[in-house]
This record gives structure tokens, C-alpha cells and sequence, in this order.
């Protein structure tokens, strides 16, 4: 019979790696079972695994009476280690209730506090303590965490009557509050769950603790933790286990408190003890923002003996993961116990410098280091800061806590659903003020390029969440206001900003600007130089990039790109001047016309490639050759095609029948690729000769020989290949031949019909080389395309049907299956065909891996994702070697 609930000290014992742990038990579980192990203050409990949360989706969002079982069972275990018993009003063991997924997901799933509590349990707690306002503190807390994680009730009702209390009373401060006042809360509370529930407050404790062990399980597929999971790559059939743990009160004196620290400063690395703590509170308290926390520093002033144990504990778990470690623990009377650790989030510059100095400590082989940064977080590297000149002309007019590095500047808006509404409206720049952030604002986290707070530290949600995603924050800035309901927010100085205003934020400062900032590319140095090294020397895979022009050339070059993997011929083509010539040629009724306007457009794409070719050095440059339908080079409107007509000397009538003729019903699978030079061999003839003089011209001038790369796109057939290369060759012997050099060339072909990766053996006969364009070959497999299927991938996700984008991470059962078949056909055909991708998966890690796994040469990816596909690239090597 399967197992499905551990005692901390059962997952101890288990004879398994930490990964394996992980799966099983959740990365708080299984951190929970490790601490145990090496003997760390923690407080016991048990953790029903991932493995029931499965099970309980199968057997329709229930537990199972042999899960009930087990819990009960288990609990009984604690009972005996604790010398306390659940629902026992004379010794009552209350307990937490927290969710652990197998990745860290900060703030995305549900916590259940002080579970046990009743009205009995409550009364005769509070007389055997001697501590009214501890037991009722404690009570009043539960009940609002029940009701809103639990019953799903709003949280504002019991939040507003407790403000009602507060304001009643005069009081600024939560800990005002006395013994009568909270019981006077409590009494509120169980009124206003009431109302909601006619059968009121669950007294039963085993009611309660059923009922929060499956909530917690529903947390799991909630709204917030769905978005996060397809924004960080979770696979919801994971699931997540749930942690029942005995209770430890920051709540319950002056000499109790709670707190949340890191090993090292996860804003910038630095090897130096980083954390807030919160006297006589809840650890809810300290990332909620509500309450502005301490620094970790000072309770070696407070509390030296517990400062010094702590400080003992921070370097046994780094030296036993061998990383920077993230911590909540609790002080109970003068006591400390550890809550949990977790691998911390941090931002990239902190991400680097750690990795670097553990391999300089001795700690890492600097292939382990390259596993210990996320390649997503180089993403924060390559983003703009502030023009140095302009942020000195600027005046900061409020100051909050530098919560996440980096500048931001953008039109302000002041809830998360105001900010995404504005995003989808085509708003670019935009930054999100909040008094405080909830797990629920993610979405409109994401779309922002800065967050900023009025509550909150270092270690609250907006600065976690914003540090994970690369976002510029400030938080805790109470010098400003923000009212939601009026859509201002209001300066020291008295003067307010409304919806859409500007402001700029200065992430490594904490500094808040009334006004727009320039902002300028970063540059990148030092730790980042070091780190990439590594990876170079690690990884198989070359990386190339998307390049079009000279400036994302050369942008990617100075990302480490090797090369462009896909130019875009057609984004040459719209200068007002060669669009008129290129229309010229759509409209020509001859061949011979056609010929003509094509000579007007050929110099000017000889220059475009004779500069990427200098750009790029003595690295290849794919040329792709035209891939859109004609219709999209030409005007549509009336108004449009007037002017069009009578500047190519056509009647109105005549070109609006031209443009009518090109129409297609479906573009996306029409008139457009290789077709395109099947029907108008010339178009290919005259970029041919465009690519070979471009490579001979700079091949001159530099002493290299280049070696040209066109490829082919849209290719299904391999008579289409054959046909269209006929013209390509014979067009670029001749010149080859006439310049009098000896130019290698290489043409292949775009894979991108499923048919093509189907019959890729016979396209290898003529391919030199294969370049996966997984846009059209991830929209003519699944059979939508990427434009359309945000309309309903909305409800894919919130259903389960996909985890995840397939636009943005490959489909490694379908795409990844074809491509995986064009691999092994190719090169049974062609055993040194060139393999590689290009579509916009070329910059995902994950899909890099399966490149790296399935055996392609290269990926290519846009010039700002070129470093993190080098390290996702280090890092699928690296995993390889460990492997076997």
C-alpha cells in the first residue's frame, strides 16, 4: 500500500538523494526532513507528499480515508514527540499548515496558522499561559487565515473590522491591541464568518485540519499559482505536499519573535548575514508588508545569544547546500527554531558573484556553479539603467528600501489589473505602486518594469517576487501614498501623480522620481565575464543569433553570439525607397519588368549583407530568402492605393485588382517561401547575386573568405529544394566564376512543415544544412497560429490542457518529436549536415537543453537571450556529464 504521509524524521532516515527527497516530500518537506537530520532546532511534524496531492485531484479534490488515516496516525507520532495533544484544551498542540512544491514558489500557494484553536482550546490556553493576549493574538489569526485560505471568504471584511478596532481605539500599531480588544475580535470575526457560513466557525480541530490539508492541495491549481508556473516552467502534474508542523509563537512575549534572513545579500551577493525580524509577531507579519522589520543585525544587540546560535546555523545549512540559503525562523521565549531553508531567490548580479567566489571559497567546481544560476536571470543583466547625466539632473522626491536592483521608468498605474489592461493595450513602459502587493497581482507584476510599495521590507512579497523576475523595486517607501480608490499617489511635498503619469524608480538606491528618467543598456563585466568563460568552455552547443541589421549584429556579437542563425531578407525591404521599387516588382506584368525593379532593390541588399558580413567577422551568417506572402508588402485601404497607383503610373482600377489577386485566405499556409521563387525564380536569382557579391566584396576587403549560408525557407518537397537551389547555384557559379575567387557556398533549408521533418532524408539529398523554424512548425503542428491562440491558451492553462506556452517553450511530445526525426533522418543521409534553430524557442533554457540532448549544432535565438542561451547550453553539458 502506498505511503503517503512521513514524519520529518521518517524522510530523515530515507537512504536518498535531495532531489529525490524533492519529489516526493516538496522542497519545504524535504528541507525540513534534511535540517532534522543534521540536528538543527526544528519544530516536528510530518509532511503528506506530493504523490497525495495527485491523488487527491484523481479522486475528485478529496482525501481518502486511507490518507485521513495516515494524518491521524502521524499526528499521534507528534503528539508523543511534542508531549502535547491536538484539540486538548488543557495541553493543546496547535499546528501550521503549509504548502511545499518540488520548486520554490514564494507567496503563490497557501499557509494555515495556529490550527487547533477553538473556543474552549482558546479559553483554557489563555488561563493556563497566563497570556490573554497571546492565545487571542493567535486565535483572531487563524480564524481570518481559515476563512480566506480555507473557505476562500474575502479577506478585506475581517481585515476591515479589525482596522475598525484599531480605529476605535486610537491605536496605530497592531500590538496596541490588548487581551480584551482581541477577544473583541475574535468574537467579530466568527460574526462575519457567520454571515457567510450560516453553520459558522469549525470548533472540531480535525474538521479544521482536513479541511486545510485539502486547501492547501487547491492551492495548487489556484489562479496565481497556475500563472507562475507557466511563467517559471513548473509542470503541473508535480503537485505539492503539505507540511503539518507544530506551532513555535513569535507572538507569544517581548522575548518571542519571527523573522525571514539569507545567508548572503540576495540583492547583490555580498557574503554577509541579510534578513529582518519582527519582535512578538507571526512570520506572516514580516512578508506582508503590514509591519516594518527590523535588520538582521540588530538582534545581536537584542538577543546576542540567539544571534550567535543563528549565525552558527546560517553556515552549517550554506556548507550543507552548498548555496545561499533563505530561512524563516521563530524565537519563543528566548528560543530559536529554525522554520524551513530553500535554495534563495536572487537577483542575477548576486546570482554570479556568488557562484564565482563559492568556486574561489572552494565550495563549488565551477561546473557545479554553472547549475547554480538560473539562465532566465542573465535577462536582468542586459536591461537598461539610468543615463548617468540624466540621473544626476534628477531630483529623488521619496526614498523607500532598494528591494530589487536596477532602473525602471514608466507611466504609473495603481492596481495589477489597471497595469495588465494597459500592457494589452499596447502601454509599454509601466510601473505598479501599491501600498502592498499580494500574491494575486502577479500578473500585472510581470508586464511592469518597476514595482513600488508604500509597506513592506526587503523580504516582502514585492521585493521576493520582483527579485525573481529581474523587476526593478523599491518597497517600504511610507513617505508616499497611494489611494486605489482616487488613483493618485502622493508625494512628501504634497503634490500627486495620477494614472498613466510618469515616475522612475532606482532599484539599487531605493530612490523614487516624480519624472522620466533616460535610461541606457547596461554594461557587463567582471563576475559575468568570468561565469561565461566557464560556460564556453562547458558547452557543445554553438550559439547564434536573429539578426537583421547591423545594430542587433552587433549587439548579439557583444553578447558572445557566433554568428546569425536567421536573417530576415524581407525586414530589409521597408525604406520608403525600397518598398517603391519592391512594389514596382509585385505589380510588374513581365518577367522582364519584373527583372527591372528587382536591379533597383539588389544593390541595396548587397550593402545590408555586406554589413553583417564585417559585423560578424569570420563567424556564418544565414541568409534567409524571402518567406511572406507579396499581399503584405501592399496597401489594403482605398486611401492606400490611390497615391500607390499613380506613383508607379497604374490606374486605381488596376492595382486594387493586383492587390485583390494576392489576397489569401490563409496566409500563414499560402502563397509565401520557396513558392514565392518556384513562381518568381528572379526573386531568388537577384538575392543570390546580392549574398555571393556581398561575401566576395568583404572577403576582400578583410583577407577571410567567407562562406556564404542561404537558406531556403518554407521547403516541404524536396523537388521544391531542388528546384529553387537550380537557380541559386547557377546564379552564384557564374559569379564566383567571373570574380575569379574560390568562394565556398552552402544552401539548405528551413524545416518547418511537419512533412519536411517527416521526409527530411530526401531533403538532405540537396540541404547542406537544417535550420528548425519552430514558429511555423509549432503552428502547423498544433494547427492554430501564435496570433490567434491567446484568445483561448487562457483557458488551456487554467484547465491543465498545456502547462505552458508552446510558443515560448518546445513541445517536446509533438514538435520536439518531429524535430527529433528530421535530426536522425538528416544526418543518415548526410552525416556532417549542419543542424540548427531558429524560431524563438532558440532562447528558452529548456528547449536549449533538448537541442543540446537531440544533437543540433547550434541555436539562435535574439541578440539580448544570446548570453542565457550559452549558459542553458553549458548547463545541458554539464547535466550530461554528471549523468553518466
Amino acid at each position: 500500500m502506498k505511503k503517503y504521509v512521513y514524519l520529518f524524521k521518517e524522510g530523515a532516515a530515507l537512504d536518498m538523494p535531495l532531489s529525490k527527497k524533492k519529489e516526493i516530500f516538496g522542497g519545504k518537506g524535504a528541507n525540513l526532513a534534511e535540517m532534522t537530520g543534521i540536528g538543527l532546532p526544528v519544530p516536528q511534524g510530518f509532511t503528506v507528499t506530493t504523490e497525495a496531492c495527485t491523488q487527491y485531484y484523481e479522486d475528485g479534490a478529496k482525501l481518502t480515508d486511507e490518507m485521513k488515516k495516515e494524518i491521524q496516525d502521524n499526528l499521534k507520532e507528534l503528539e508523543k514527540i511534542t508531549g502535547r495533544t491536538f484539540g486538548d484544551p488543557k495541553n493543546p498542540l496547535l499546528v501550521s499548515v503549509r504548502s511545499g512544491a518540488r520548486e520554490s514558489m514564494p507567496g503563490m500557494m497557501d499557509t494555515v496558522l495556529n490550527l487547533g484553536l477553538n473556543d474552549e482550546v482558546a479559553a483554557q490556553f489563555a488561563k493556563d499561559t497566563g497570556n490573554e493576549r497571546f492565545v487571542y493574538d493567535s486565535y483572531r489569526r487563524f480564524i481570518q487565515m481559515f476563512a480566506d485560505v480555507v473557505r476562500g471568504f474575502p479577506r478585506e471584511k475581517f481585515e476591515l473590522q479589525f482596522d475598525k478596532i484599531k480605529e476605535e481605539k486610537g491605536y496605530e500599531f497592531d500590538t496596541d491591541l490588548t487581551a480584551d480588544d482581541l477577544k473583541e475580535v475574535v468574537e467579530l470575526y466568527k460574526e462575519e464568518f457567520a454571515k457567510l457560513d450560516p453553520a459558522g466557525f469549525p470548533q472540531d480541530p480535525m474538521t479544521q485540519l482536513y479541511a486545510a490539508v485539502g486547501a492547501v492541495f487547491g492551492s495548487w491549481n489556484n489562479d496565481r499559482a497556475i500563472t507562475y508556473r507557466r511563467l517559471n516552467d513548473i509542470p503541473g502534474s508535480w503537485g505539492t505536499a503539505v507540511n503539518v508542523q507544530q506551532m513555535v509563537y513569535g507572538n507569544r512575549s517581548e522575548t518571542s519573535g519571527t523573522g525571514v534572513a539569507f545567508t548572503r545579500n540576495p540583492a547583490t551577493g555580498e557574503k554577509k548575514l541579510f534578513g529582518e525580524y519582527l519582535m512578538n509577531a507571526q512570520g506572516e507579519d514580516v512578508v506582508s508588508g503590514v509591519r516594518t522589520p527590523s535588520p538582521i543585525a540588530t538582534l545581536a544587540d537584542q538577543m546576542p545569544e540567539v544571534y550567535d546560535q543563528f549565525v552558527k546555523i546560517c553556515d552549517t545549512l550554506e556548507d550543507h547546500y552548498k548555496d545561499m540559503q533563505d530561512m524563516e525562523f521563530t524565537i519563543e521565549d528566548g528560543k530559536l527554531f529554525m522554520l524551513q531553508t530553500r535554495n534563495g531567490k536572487r537577483t542575477a548580479q548576486a546570482a554570479l558573484r556568488i557562484a564565482v567566489e563559492m568556486v574561489q571559497e572552494g565550495m563549488l567546481s565551477k561546473e557545479e556553479a554553472l547549475l547554480k544560476v538560473d539562465p532566465k536571470a542573465l535577462d536582468q543583466l542586459l536591461h537598461p539603467n539610468f543615463d548617468q547625466d540624466a540621473y544626476k539632473a534628477a531630483k529623488a522626491v521619496a526614498t523607500g528600501l532598494a528591494a530589487s536592483p536596477g532602473a525602471a521608468t514608466g507611466h504609473v498605474y495603481f492596481t495589477a489589473e489597471e497595469a495588465k489592461a494597459a500592457h494589452d493595450n499596447g502601454v509599454t513602459d509601466l510601473i505598479l505602486a501599491r501600498n502592498e502587493t499580494s500574491p494575486e497581482d502577479i500578473e500585472g507584476m510581470v508586464v511592469c518594469n518597476g514595482i513600488l510599495t508604500v509597506r513592506g521590507g526587503m523580504t516582502s512579497h514585492a521585493a521576493v517576487v520582483a527579485r525573481g523576475m529581474g523587476t526593478c523595486c523599491v518597497s517600504g517607501c511610507g513617505a508616499i501614498k497611494v489611494d486605489e480608490a482616487t488613483k493618485t499617489l502622493t508625494l512628501p511635498d504634497g503634490r500627486q501623480l495620477h494614472e498613466g503619469d510618469y515616475m522612475s524608480l532606482n532599484g539599487s538606491t531605493g530612490e523614487v522620481f516624480a519624472e522620466k528618467i533616460k535610461t541606457v543598456d547596461p554594461e557587463i563585466g567582471g563576475n559575468f565575464a568570468t561565469f561565461m568563460e566557464w560556460a564556453d568552455a562547458a558547452r557543445k552547443l554553438k550559439v547564434r543569433t536573429n539578426a537583421d541589421n547591423p545594430r542587433d549584429a552587433k549587439q548579439a556579437r557583444d553578447f558572445g553570439a557566433e554568428g546569425i542563425g536567421l536573417c530576415r531578407t524581407e525586414h530589409m525591404f521597408f525604406d520608403e525607397e525600397r518598398i517603391f521599387n519592391f512594389r514596382r516588382m509585385i505589380c510588374a506584368e513581365t518577367v522582364e519588368e519584373r527583372v527591372e525593379a528587382l536591379s533597383k532593390i539588389e544593390p541595396y541588399q548587397q550593402a545590408d549583407f555586406e554589413e553583417l558580413y564585417r559585423t560578424m567577422g569570420k563567424y556564418g551568417v544565414n541568409i534567409r530568402f524571402l518567406d511572406p506572402p507579396l499581399h503584405e508588402f501592399l496597401p489594403h485601404t482605398d486611401e492606400e492605393i490611390k497615391p500607390l497607383a499613380e506613383s508607379l503610373g497604374m490606374t486605381f482600377e488596376a492595382l486594387k485588382a493586383r492587390v485583390e489577386s494576392l489576397k489569401e485566405f490563409n496566409p500563414m499556409m499560402g502563397h509565401r517561401g520557396c513558392r514565392l521563387a518556384v513562381t518568381y525564380p528572379e526573386i531568388a536569382a537577384m538575392q543570390t547575386e546580392a549574398v555571393i557579391k556581398a561575401a566576395i566584396n568583404v572577403s576582400k576587403e578583410t583577407g577571410e573568405m567567407i562562406e556564404p549560408e542561404i537558406m531556403i525557407p518554407l521547403v516541404g518537397e524536396v523537388k521544391e529544394l531542388a528546384f529553387v537551389k537550380k537557380t541559386v547555384t547557377a546564379t552564384a557559379d557564374e559569379i564566383i566564376k567571373e570574380a575569379g575567387v574560390d568562394m565556398k557556398y552552402h544552401v539548405g533549408t528551413m524545416i518547418e512543415i511537419p512533412r519536411a521533418a517527416l521526409t527530411a532524408d530526401k531533403i538532405a539529398t540537396e540541404a547542406e544544412f537544417f535550420s528548425f523554424g519552430t514558429n511555423d512548425l509549432t503552428q502547423m503542428t498544433f494547427g492554430f497560429s501564435r496570433d490567434d491562440a491567446g484568445k483561448f491558451l487562457g483557458d488551456y492553462y487554467k484547465n491543465n490542457i498545456y502547462e505552458h506556452d508552446p510558443f515560448s517553450t518546445i513541445d517536446v511530445d509533438g514538435v520536439g518529436q518531429l524535430v527529433k526525426m528530421a535530426v536522425e533522418k538528416g544526418k543518415a543521409t548526410r552525416p556532417d549536415i549542419k543542424l540548427g534553430i531558429c524560431g524563438e524557442h532558440g532562447g528558452d533554457p529548456k528547449t536549449v537543453e533538448f537541442c543540446h540532448n537531440v544533437g543540433l549544432t547550434y541555436v539562435s535565438c535574439s541578440p539580448f537571450r544570446v548570453p542565457l542561451a550559452r549558459l542553458a547550453a553549458a548547463q545541458a553539458a554539464v547535466k550530461e556529464k554528471l549523468a553518466k
